[in-house]
């Protein structure tokens, strides 16, 4: 038996649900489009209670709908198209229904699992990416930081180095000459000066420590250390403005 669909009075139609499960707008909406195109795209399927009295089945949403048109423009939306269930097509109308009600309502499920799912991740991803971003920007900046004093360390190493160089290799005049650039007077620059040479000549420096500890002067009737370890420190920094 072919399926065909039948024209009945919208007023003729009852629904055991009720119009507040629809929003007014959705419903508002969808009866201006089926009074534009004069017609429900998907006629609902309705059971007979009486000889001209109908009852929704399927497609509470539409009828709803088709009445407001009706309301609006009492012409235009007298009727609607329908799928009544007579007892020659009551089997197959009835496993539709069934069949499509439950896959609308797996699909709303998961759609609406989906959504808060969707939400839910969307609001970890943003709290990831945050953390993320936090946890990226301080390596970011600790490794800046480890650059900038691993910079300063290998200045530092090649400064005293450099310092150690002019108590190792430069002769007496050199020396005195950078001693007096780091503040010391004359007399005293020479008297380090010679103390270097003197001492190098007997074993070479292994260190700046071993300068301070090595290198003595005259101060009166004893002898004290010629560089203590604040005046190495103003040499290592001449030595660097010279530079």
């Amino acid at each position: 038996m072919k399926l065909s669909s039948s024209l009945v009075a919208v007023k003729k139609i009852l629904s055991n649900k009720p119009r507040s499960m629809f929003a007014d707008d959705d419903i508002e909406q969808a009866a201006q489009l089926i009074l534009d195109s004069e017609g429900v795209i998907n006629p609902i399927v309705v059971s007979r209670i009486s000889l001209q009295s109908y009852e929704v089945v399927d497609g509470d949403f539409e009828y709803y709908a088709a009445a407001r048109a009706r309301e609006i423009n009492p012409r235009k939306g007298e009727m609607i198209g329908v799928f009544i269930i007579e007892p020659e097509n009551q089997d197959n109308l009835t496993k539709q229904v069934q069949v499509f009600r439950k896959a609308k309502s797996d699909s709303s499920e998961k759609i609406n699992f989906t959504s808060k799912d969707l939400d839910k991740f969307l609001n970890n991803l943003e709290s990831r990416f945050e953390k993320i971003t936090k946890q990226l920007l301080e390596e970011s900046t600790a490794k800046v930081k480890l650059e900038t004093e691993n910079k300063e360390l290998k200045k530092q190493l090649a400064d005293k180095f450099e310092a150690l160089e002019v108590f190792k290799n430069l002769d007496v005049d050199k020396i005195a000459k950078k001693l007096i650039n780091a503040g010391f007077n004359q007399k005293k620059a020479n008297q380090i000066a010679l103390a270097v040479v003197d001492e190098r000549k007997k074993k070479q420096f292994k260190s700046l420590h071993d300068v301070i500890e090595r290198v003595k002067v005259p101060h009166g009737k004893n002898m004290q250390k010629g560089i203590s370890s604040k005046k190495m420190l103003d040499f290592i920094e001449s030595l660097s403005v010279e530079d």
